[in-house]
């Protein structure tokens, strides 16, 4: 630091005498003074004034980080009795045995109590005028999807106030949180959905560390960012990636553009240190205020469902299906039941538009029917043998249950398919006669558990139980929490940390 702060005085010290110079030359004649011009006698001596206005985003981000607020959470936990050694009764009971008397509270008078302790802090922007704040799902829950017990919100200017919960969705890890303010807030100015392009410039607002609101300036490094598991399985990804510093708590601040208004909510960061290192993530505001209105108008955030696992069209397969583009998604299974399948969409057909919205990818398509409601009627277009058809869909729900069970495979985890492990498959993978469990079959590229379990893995135990069926695996998974899976896999067992 100090070595470049020496180069930065050595190239502004020349500048300052050469000006010192210029002012005390007796040889110049008198220096006669215009709005742009200094004209100093001479026809030849003729100098661009030096201006003392600077370029700066002051007066943008003065307005933008007035927006912006610090959250506080806190939880309660339990403060037991002095009289007890610290910790140790604790042990106990995390490890499930009684707590031996010797630790027990003098005559069982003084009961456990509860208090509430600082849990964590982020960021978020007020979205409107009367009080609802926007911020991310991770920012107001525990590791354990838990949403915390208070939060606290802190203006720019200081105030502070407590927040409700208004609802949250944990599969784009947005909140909404509402305040309470008699007086003047100053919602941000959201963009009007013109296309973000990288290289635009964009500036990161929030609470990084805690040490207080905070602008850092990037650009706009690539956008629709996806499937990079931040957000885990079954997430709807579709990030706006910049180089502008994100830290711990910027979670949930605003990336503005270079006009102030809100293009994004930050929310990760690619790091190995945990600071940043120019590889932030932050979730679209076209993403974060259909989440929004859905949850305050709904209490949730209902999504439409084709029920097809489909997969981006290649070079390759753009020419053996004879297609002049490679936009679209091409269907490769029509779950059984599923609306698609009501709709006659078949496997092969490369699905290219939805009512008027253009289908670039499998993501595209994916991301687009979720952000659809259950029910809507809509038109899909997609190309069946070269040509072009059309065919009406009425979109199902996400949470309807379409169990694949075909060829003795069974789908339970999304995009995997579950069969049971016979004498051909464990002789031509050499598992050994003591592994026993469920064979993975099959992953769906598109798959939530792509990036965690791969074709030809043996799942041996999940939380602990031993499993010898694809029903197994669904009976021992525990959808709230975080699941255990032993595994086999090329020669070696190992576990694999999953949540459903």
């Amino acid at each position: 630091m100090n070595s470049i702060l020496r180069i930065s005085l050595g190239i502004l010290m020349p500048f300052s005498l050469y000006f010192s110079a210029c002012a005390d030359d007796s040889d110049l004649n008198q220096t006669q003074f215009t709005d742009n011009l200094v004209i100093r006698g001479t026809e030849n001596s003729i100098i661009d004034k030096v201006s003392t206005a600077t370029f700066s985003y002051a007066d943008i981000l003065q307005r933008a980080t007035a927006s912006v607020v610090s959250v506080y959470t806190e939880k309660y936990e339990t403060a037991y009795s002095n009289h007890m050694p610290n910790g140790i009764p604790e042990l106990f009971r995390q490890f499930g045995f009684p707590v031996p008397d010797i630790y027990s509270k003098q005559n069982g008078n003084e009961a456990d109590k509860r208090e509430l302790r600082p849990y964590g802090a982020g960021s978020g922007v007020i979205m409107t005028d009367t009080g609802y704040i926007a911020t991310n799902h991770h920012v107001v829950h525990d590791q354990r999807g838990n949403p915390v017990d208070k939060i606290r919100i802190r203006l720019a200017d200081k105030r502070e106030f407590e927040a409700e919960l208004i609802g949250s969705d944990q599969k784009t890890d947005i909140a909404v949180l509402k305040v309470s303010i008699s007086s003047v807030i100053s919602p941000i100015i959201v963009s009007d959905g013109n296309p973000i392009r990288v290289g635009d410039v964009v500036f990161a607002i929030g609470n990084p560390l805690e040490v207080g609101i905070t602008a850092t300036q990037g650009i706009v490094s690539a956008t629709g960012r996806h499937s990079l598991g931040i957000l885990g399985q079954g997430a709807y990804e579709n990030f706006i990636q910049t180089d502008a510093s994100i830290n711990l708590g910027n979670s949930g601040g605003a990336l503005i553009d270079a006009s102030g208004r809100l293009i994004g909510i930050n929310t990760a960061i690619y790091s190995r240190s945990g600071g940043s290192i120019g590889i932030g993530f932050a979730i679209p505001i076209n993403m974060v205020l259909d989440v929004m209105r859905k949850i305050v108008e709904v209490g949730e955030v209902p999504r439409g469902l084709l029920g097809l696992y489909s997969q981006d069209v290649t070079l390759d397969i753009a020419e053996a299906f004879g297609l002049d583009s490679i936009e679209g998604a091409l269907v490769g299974e029509v779950q059984e039941g599923s609306p698609a399948d009501e709709a006659g969409i078949k496997h092969g057909d490369v699905i290219v538009q939805i009512n008027d919205i253009k289908i670039q990818s499998s993501h595209d398509l994916r991301l687009k029917v979720s952000r659809m409601s259950p029910g809507a009627k809509v038109i899909i277009r997609l190309f069946r043998d070269g040509e072009l058809a059309e065919f009406p869909v009425t979109l199902g729900n996400i949470d309807d249950a379409y169990t694949k069970v075909r060829s003795g495979t069974r789908e339970i985890l999304e995009g995997v398919e579950l069969k049971e492990l016979d004498g051909i498959m464990r002789d031509r993978l050499s598992v050994p006669k003591q592994i026993n469990g469920v064979l993975v079959s099959d992953v769906d590229a598109e798959s939530p558990f792509a990036r965690n379990i791969r074709p030809n893995t043996i799942i041996i135990e999940v939380n602990g139980q031993m499993v010898k069926q694809p029903s197994d695996v669904e009976d021992f998974l525990d959808p709230k929490e975080v699941n255990r899976f032993y595994i086999w896999y090329q020669g070696s067992v190992r576990y694999l940390v999953i949540r459903y």
